[in-house]
């Protein structure tokens, strides 16, 4: 899902209310019914229902199936459209101003891509192993073994791993499949939505119908080497994501400022083209209290992308991108998240409230 589909992890109203219920104002200013409160602690016992063939949702699915399991017991048998009606008034309440207009505008500008958006290679829209990845990569994957990981991988330096993934036929008809969205989308007066606030250029290919896709990517591929590579981050929970593409160039972006990643697992693939410059640098993991602290000189590390090779890392991981020098680069970058853990889902100021 794209970042405008998921909780802000920081910005949560920590507002503190008493009593087992609460009353919420909706956007009208009229006070609404009594929103019952989460428990603090999941029914472990409960099989909550799916809400993956739901459209329209503000929220990813595997969120509302997440917290159904803090429903308060009374609630557990109902309807699944109550429990949604409840689930969504609960996280009206945590919802930053103005993200209702947002999330609007964000559902209207897919809706306006999946009706009028004609792809150039629909092949690309379903994952087809054989097609996509390279012999050395899927032989990996079938053995699911860490040994297996580690034979087609190197970590130049610790948790970050370098392993060749893409085809180069895959590389290229992802190129031209963003450059044909980019032409529509011109040519239609659609304003393109940025991947994140620090690219302002490139695209989030779940927008463009490739969610699907890029789901089975990483539960399939991605998930069972994060599984073994990143399990103090929760790598064998990753159950969400947000897939785009990003550009760099003379007269686009030229690189990519010091930060980390909304993830707890990235994959950062190079699709081409030809271009000098744009390593990535790492400079270690941090707490958000010391994001900005000191490097270490073994944290140091600089990678050259190289088409069709991928490099998977922890999305607290800091890094950045150099200046391009010369040419265009477009890079697939998949964030890997897991909304399993309430903390995650909703904030550490919402768990901090006495009557959740």
């Amino acid at each position: 899902m794209a970042p405008d589909a998921l909780l802000n992890r920081k910005k949560v109203d920590s507002q503190v209310a008493n009593g087992p219920t609460q009353k919420i104002v909706d956007e009208t200013g009229q006070q609404g019914n009594p929103v019952p409160r989460l428990q603090r602690t999941p029914t472990l016992d409960h099989c909550p229902d799916s809400y993956d063939d739901l459209e329209g949702l503000e929220y990813p699915p595997a969120m509302y199936t997440a917290m159904e399991k803090y429903l308060p017991p009374e609630l557990l048998g109902a309807p699944r459209t109550r429990k949604l009606e409840v689930l969504d008034r609960i996280l009206a309440k945590y919802r930053p101003n103005g993200e209702r207009s947002r999330l609007q505008k964000h559902s209207e500008y897919r809706d306006r891509i999946r009706h009028s958006y004609q792809p150039l290679h629909q092949e690309l829209y379903s994952l087809d192993p054989e097609k996509f990845f390279v012999q050395t990569f899927l032989d990996a994957i079938k053995d699911g073994t860490p040994e297996a990981f580690r034979r087609v991988m190197t970590e130049p330096s610790p948790g970050i791993y370098i392993f060749s993934m893409l085809q180069p036929t895959f590389c290229s008809k992802m190129l031209d499949e963003v450059e044909h969205f980019e032409r529509w989308a011109a040519n239609a007066r659609i304003k393109i939505m940025r991947p994140n606030t620090m690219n302002k250029y490139g695209a989030v290919l779940d927008d463009i119908g490739m969610e699907s896709m890029l789901d089975q990517l990483m539960s399939r591929f991605i998930s069972p080497m994060a599984s073994v590579l990143f399990t103090e981050v929760g790598g064998s929970s990753l159950d969400t994501h947000h897939g785009f593409v990003v550009e760099y160039s003379m007269d686009r972006d030229l690189e990519l400022g010091f930060h980390v990643d909304d993830s707890e697992v990235t994959l950062n693939v190079c699709l081409g083209r030809e271009f000098n410059g744009g390593e990535l640098f790492f400079r270690g993991i941090r707490c958000d209290k010391h994001v900005n602290g000191e490097v270490r000189p073994e944290e140091v590390l600089e990678y050259s992308h190289v088409p069709g090779r991928a490099i998977l890392h922890a999305g607290r991981h800091r890094h950045g991108a150099k200046a391009i020098t010369s040419g265009h680069r477009i890079n697939l970058i998949l964030w890997c998240r897991r909304t399993s853990s309430l903390s995650l889902l909703m904030g550490e100021a919402m768990l901090r409230e006495p009557y959740l």
